[in-house]
């Protein structure tokens, strides 16, 4: 609308001086203000052909104008050009904002490099380890147990229920059956009616029961030490194998429980959702000596902190190394909140915990029935 109220001023002076004529020869002008205007020569290099319309060439330029101003402000005289112009980087730069920025709530979310070597990987993991270790000094297997005989028993019937819940069970198994020699001789009714708290516990007595009697006869009343034998046992998979290993023999194994799977994939360490391809996986990042006490590690997080639906990120220790930071809670205050067992003031999972946990401030898990 500018560059038209230009052209007709431009037309017809006040002191009716003529338009250009075909030559491009012009009388000055005066604008509204009392000002020179720019030479019209000028002007029409820029808003109109090489052969010099009229005011109508110029008025056709007014149309792009309209749509500049949607996004510009208003241009003067006759930079209806220039406006167009500068309007068109100021569209695009937009464009690389809008690329740029992250969606709602994620805008704190960290990503790893989505090339990340696989020296890179190895060396994020361990860190991350590392970190663990230092928050979890005291990690250690959430079973009670004496020897590998009740190692064995409880990881068996760890399946499908809580640590603590089994803990607070196999006390008055293992006071009234023992032994492998004991277990195999007792009456299937009983042992159901003391692992009714575990859950399925028809299954589990003829998993215990079954697994007692191959203790019995095949390996004289003594659990084997190593994984070839313990597969053979009824209800033993590689996960409890590993448990018994690690922690009754001291012979490193990768325990892949829920918690384990959960977190690796967090963390980016490996995308495969089978435990054995997980356990060669993440095996592979790290020395076969720090694997067990890596399965403590992560379980340990994955209880207290990284939980399944709601991960306390806000006062997760390793926030600046995880990919999935932002998934839970980043409020510190709130996610402080969602802290579990020694973390957050709880008794844990075990009636008789290692002294490296109460001297932590652990606190032992109450006996079955009490409070």
């Amino acid at each position: 609308m500018t560059a038209t109220k230009t052209a007709s001023k431009k037309a017809v002076s006040k002191k009716g001086a003529p338009v250009e004529d075909v030559s491009g020869k012009a009388a000055p002008a005066r604008s509204a203000t009392g000002k020179k205007a720019a030479p019209p020569a000028a002007a029409a290099k820029k808003s109109v052909s090489k052969k010099a319309a009229p005011a109508k060439a110029v008025a056709k330029k007014t149309a792009p104008a309209k749509a500049a101003a949607k996004r510009t402000a208003p241009a003067s005289g006759d930079g209806t050009k220039t406006a167009a112009k500068k309007s068109v980087p100021a569209k695009t730069a937009a464009k690389k904002t809008a690329v740029k920025k992250a969606p709602p709530g994620q805008s704190s979310v960290a990503e790893p490099p989505r090339d990340e070597s696989h020296t890179a990987l190895v060396r994020r993991a361990r860190r991350i380890n590392r970190e663990l270790a230092e928050v979890y000094p005291y990690a250690h297997p959430e079973l009670d147990f004496q020897n590998p005989f009740q190692l064995i028993v409880a990881t068996v019937l760890s399946a499908q229920t809580t640590d603590l819940r089994v803990n607070q069970t196999t006390p008055a198994l293992f006071a009234k059956y023992p032994t492998p020699e004991d277990l195999a001789e007792a009456n299937a009714e009983e042992v159901e009616e003391i692992l009714r708290p575990t859950g399925f516990f028809r299954a589990k007595t003829k998993s215990v029961i079954g697994l007692s009697k191959a203790l019995r006869d095949d390996f004289g009343g003594e659990v084997p030490g190593r994984l070839e034998d313990l597969v053979k046992l009824p209800g033993v998979g590689r996960k409890t194998a590993f448990v018994v290993l690690g922690n009754a023999f001291g012979r490193p194994g990768i325990t892949v429980d829920t918690h384990f799977q959960r977190l690796v994939r967090r963390w980016k360490w490996t995308e495969q959702t089978e435990p054995d391809k997980i356990e060669a996986a993440v095996g592979a990042l790290f020395p076969k000596s720090e694997w067990t006490m890596l399965s403590h590690h992560v379980i340990f997080h994955g209880r207290r902190i990284c939980h399944a639906r709601k991960p306390a990120c806000g006062a997760c220790p390793i926030a600046p190394l995880c990919p999935a930071y932002g998934e839970g809670e980043t409020d510190p205050e709130k996610a402080r909140k969602l802290l579990k067992y020694e973390k957050g003031g709880f008794p844990g999972q075990r009636l008789n915990p290692p002294q490296s946990y109460l001297d932590a401030g652990g606190i032992p898990a109450p006996p079955l029935g009490a409070g």
